[in-house]
Formats: C-alpha cells, sequence, structure tokens
C-alpha cells in the first residue's frame, strides 16, 4: 500500500513541511530499517542528527522543528502520528469471530455468555463462566471453576488453575500461568511438606499479564493484582501478594511471597522483592534493585541493597574514583615513608 505525503499527513493530523503533497511513500520504519522509500520518525530534538545516517523519504518530527534535509511532518505527538501511518500501511490482522470451536474441549457445565470465542484445543473445565466478548485462544486451559470477565483475551497456551478470576478487558498473554501452588515448605524429619494452597488468583479490571509471568495461589486466600496493573513478560509474583492500582512491573522481576503495593508503582527490570515487604504509592525500584525492607510512598531507590537513589549515586561516584584514591594513596605513603627514613637518619647522626 502506498500514499503520498499529503495525504499521510491528513491522516496523523500534521503539517507537511519541504515538500510537494503529492510526493509518494510507500512505507513507514525506524531510523535504522528504513528505505528510500518510507517515511520515518525522531521525537525530539536531540535526535535529529540521527537522521542524517538515514535513508528515509521523509520523517515525522515534534511541532516547530523547521525545515531538514528531507520532507517532514509535524505533529504534536510524534509516536501517535507515527503508529498511526504504520497502521495505514499494514493494517493489524483482525482475528476471525469462530464462536465455540467443534473442536475446543468445554465441560457441559460452564457458562459462557454471547460473543465468547473459543478457538480450536482450549480446554475449559467445569464450572467456568466467561463474560461476553472474551476470547480464548488455542491450547489456553482453563480450569474448573475460573471466572473470566468481559472483553478478556487469553492467548494460546496460558493456564488459569482453579478458581482463578480474572476481570474486564484484562490480556493475558502465551505461556503465562496464574494459581500454581505457592513456594511454602515446612521441613520435618522425612523431608518437606507443602503447605496448604487453598487460595487463587484474582486479576481486578485491565489488567495484562506478560508472556510466560507466574502468579501464584493465595494460602488460604486471594493473590491479588490491581486494576490497570500492567505486567511484563518472565515475572514471577508469588504467593499472597497483593499489588495495587495501575502499578508497572518489569521483565524478569520477582515478588516474594505476602508482599503489597501501593498504587503506581513501578519495578524496573531483574528487581527482586523479598517477602513481607510493602511499597508505597508511586515508589520506584530501579533495575536490579534487592528490596528488603519497606519502600515509603513516592521513593526512588537503587542498588543492592537498595537505598536512595541520591545517596547510591553518590557510592558509585565514589567507587569509580577508587583507582584514582589507591594511587594517590601509594604515592602518600611513599612519602611519608621517605619522610620517616630522612627523619630517622638525622636523629641518628645527631647523637
Amino acid at each position: 500500500m502506498s500514499t503520498t505525503l499529503g495525504e499521510l499527513a491528513t491522516q496523523v493530523g500534521g503539517t507537511l513541511v519541504g515538500s510537494p503533497p503529492a510526493t509518494p511513500v510507500g512505507g513507514a520504519a525506524t531510523l535504522e530499517t528504513a528505505g528510500p522509500a518510507d517515511i520515518t520518525l525522531v521525537d525530539t530534538a536531540d535526535k535529529l542528527h540521527l537522521l542524517a545516517k538515514s535513508r528515509a523519504a521523509a520523517v515525522i518530527v515534534p511541532i516547530g522543528t523547521g525545515p531538514l534535509d528531507r520532507p517532514s511532518i509535524e505533529v504534536a505527538d510524534v509516536h501517535a502520528a507515527f503508529a498511526a501511518a504504520i497502521v495505514g500501511f499494514r493494517p493489524p490482522r483482525q482475528a476471525p469471530r469462530v464462536g465455540v470451536s467443534p473442536h475446543a474441549a468445554v465441560d457441559s457445565s460452564a457458562r459462557l455468555a454471547a460473543g465468547v470465542d473459543v478457538h480450536p484445543f482450549a480446554t475449559i473445565g467445569a464450572d467456568v463462566e466467561i463474560a461476553a466478548g472474551s476470547t480464548i485462544h488455542s491450547g489456553a486451559r482453563l480450569m474448573p471453576g475460573c471466572r473470566i470477565g468481559t472483553g478478556t483475551v487469553i492467548h494460546p497456551n496460558a493456564v488459569l488453575y482453579e478458581n482463578t478470576v480474572v476481570g474486564d478487558r484484562c490480556i493475558v498473554h502465551a505461556g503465562a500461568v496464574l494459581g500454581a501452588f505457592g513456594f511454602g515448605y515446612k521441613a520435618g524429619p522425612d523431608g518437606y511438606t507443602i503447605s496448604a494452597q487453598l487460595g487463587w488468583v484474582e486479576l481486578a479490571d485491565d489488567v495484562e499479564i506478560g508472556a510466560a509471568t507466574t502468579i501464584d495461589r493465595g494460602t488460604y486466600g486471594p493473590t491479588v493484582i490491581g486494576a490497570g496493573t500492567k505486567i511484563d513478560n518472565l515475572v514471577m509474583i508469588a504467593h499472597n501478594c497483593r499489588l495495587g492500582r495501575h502499578n508497572m512491573i518489569c521483565s524478569q522481576v520477582g515478588v516474594a511471597g505476602s508482599t503489597t503495593t501501593g498504587d503506581w508503582v513501578v519495578m524496573a527490570g531483574q528487581v527482586g522483592v523479598r517477602d513481607h515487604v510493602h511499597i508505597g504509592d508511586k515508589a520506584v525500584l530501579g533495575a536490579r534493585s534487592g528490596v528488603s525492607n519497606d519502600v515509603e510512598p513516592g521513593r526512588i531507590v537503587l542498588g543492592e541493597p537498595a537505598i536512595d537513589l541520591r545517596e547510591r549515586k553518590l557510592q558509585l561516584a565514589a567507587v569509580s574514583k577508587l583507582p584514582e584514591m589507591r594511587r594517590e594513596l601509594k604515592q602518600l605513603t611513599a612519602r611519608v615513608a621517605g619522610l620517616e627514613g630522612t627523619g630517622g637518619r638525622g636523629a641518628a647522626e645527631a647523637a
């Protein structure tokens, strides 16, 4: 599919600069991959120098950027405009409505509302309830007693253990596991005995769970993920955790049992949080932080152990100076040794 820069400017709500409207454009791509028929994007002024290395025919830029070495479309929101351009060139594939496939295994006691799609080879267990407009993809398995809200999508090969509750408009990506047993054991003379596994997992509305993420069931009650929370791929949330609303949890985070969070908490990649701590509202845990104590609301912490960001930066700055400080210490030690040697000889001569 091709269009013109004038048509594209109208489509994305921008202003064309430095080109006739009839100039053709055939696609949209990033700076590094754009070809001579493509439009690309530069979202901030400090990245404009990167444009010189791109083969793109034109570029989407912020309002007020001014004339460049190639045609541009100035817009208020570069990423929204570029996304609209991509959709124009490569419309997303729409999954066909399939209803309940005859190749799906659906228990006779399951209750499916109107407009539910269950793709081939999905498994719906006893007493499962799925609200209107939800989609269960191939290979997904909903074990007995699960409850799925309106407009939720369960992607291929996700597994929801028994009694898992999922709210409205949630997305559970491929390979996620909700409701597996918590990692709790009691040591005895003959080995370990697993703790009670009588709880479940509960997702509030508008939650997204990344691919291959695991969320363990509670011991006696629910492990809860608050409304609007977004969890990346390869995250582990342990039993009895209760996460607040609109948390943002990045890849490879591990949260130990019975941890709680407030609202709008951010955990960057590879953060580890010990059990039974609380992370306050709007706290930010920097990448690879090891959190072993409560974090106050609004604080930004970093490191292992995680401490206030400003203090951690001071420590890192001091560490970076250690080689220089070591050289200076050796020089000072040598000077002191020399002075002591001189003083010793002088005293001996005077005697």
